[in-house]
């Protein structure tokens, strides 16, 4: 009886340290990838047109190139500098926003974007890490990732699109009527062709909604089982929305807690063991 105990006791120690590792590096943002290329410090500001690296057929256009904006977003037939969202169906053109809300990196940090591989896969990115909002402020700070990943391997022009998120502290810019960050005019999230099809994330322009600890925190939730991270399989043009959950996955020091009471019972049950 000893040896069997002693291998399931080995194996559940193997599994909590692995489960420890993972929680300790949570961020759905894919680190070190995306930053060939940067925005210069601005407000509302955008670039020209950017190579995507890839045919993308979105809503049944195929587009190589798009416009990265400040804002939280990128667009294909024309640069965006509203800074007020006032919902992702108000946009006249295809839009992809993983955070639109009143970015301001005059101060701070500025987006990087660029292409890369993910998982063997050519992507474009764009990496908003903790940026402030206008005017001007640098705390608190949001950090969210758009990947846009080809899938060829599926069919022509089909790709995927993730939303990572890192940390959302805050929802609106000054001019939006926020104060701190906060209320007023608060941020969208979602994508649209610019014309009747769009989907907007659950949320969208409530105030608090998607702060971290908010009811649809960003954050927390997830529509793949992957706290932070949101996916979105485009095929032949058609964009498949998953709705996404509030998954929130456990505090290290939760885990820490229940695994070592885990630990202690079987170390208990192993020592009456080898006293009989």
């Amino acid at each position: 009886m000893t040896k069997p105990i002693h291998v399931f006791f080995t194996m559940t120690l193997c599994l909590f340290f692995t489960a420890m590792a993972v929680t300790a590096d949570a961020s759905a943002i894919r680190p070190g990838l995306f930053n060939s290329f940067s925005l210069a410090a601005n407000d509302d500001g955008s670039t020209g047109l950017v190579n995507i690296g890839f045919g993308s057929n979105f809503f049944g256009t195929t587009y190589n190139q798009l416009y990265v904006n400040n804002n939280g977003n990128v667009t294909f037939e024309s640069s965006l500098s509203a800074y007020t969202p006032t919902g992702i169906a108000g946009v006249s053109y295809p839009i992809i926003a993983p955070f639109f809300a009143d970015v301001d990196t005059r101060s701070g940090n500025i987006l990087t974007y660029g292409q890369s591989l993910v998982d063997s896969h050519n992507a474009f990115g764009v990496n908003w890490i903790d940026v402030g909002y206008f005017s001007q402020h640098t705390s608190p700070l949001n950090s969210f990732q758009l990947v846009l990943i080809e899938r060829a391997d599926s069919g022509p022009g089909d790709f995927d699109i993730e939303f990572n998120y890192d940390q959302i502290l805050w929802e609106t810019g000054d001019a939006s009527s926020g104060s701190g960050g906060l209320g007023g005019s608060s941020a969208y999230v979602g994508y649209s062709n610019g014309a009747s099809d769009y989907y907007e994330f659950a949320g969208s322009g409530v105030n608090g909604a998607f702060l971290d600890g908010g009811p649809n925190s960003l954050v927390a939730g997830s529509n793949i089982d992957y706290a932070g991270r949101y996916l979105f399989t485009v095929r032949n043009g058609v964009v498949s929305p998953i709705e996404p959950t509030t998954t929130p996955i456990p505090e290290p020091s939760t885990i820490l807690l229940l695994g070592a009471g885990f630990l202690g019972v079987l170390a208990l049950g192993r020592k009456k063991l080898s006293r009989n």
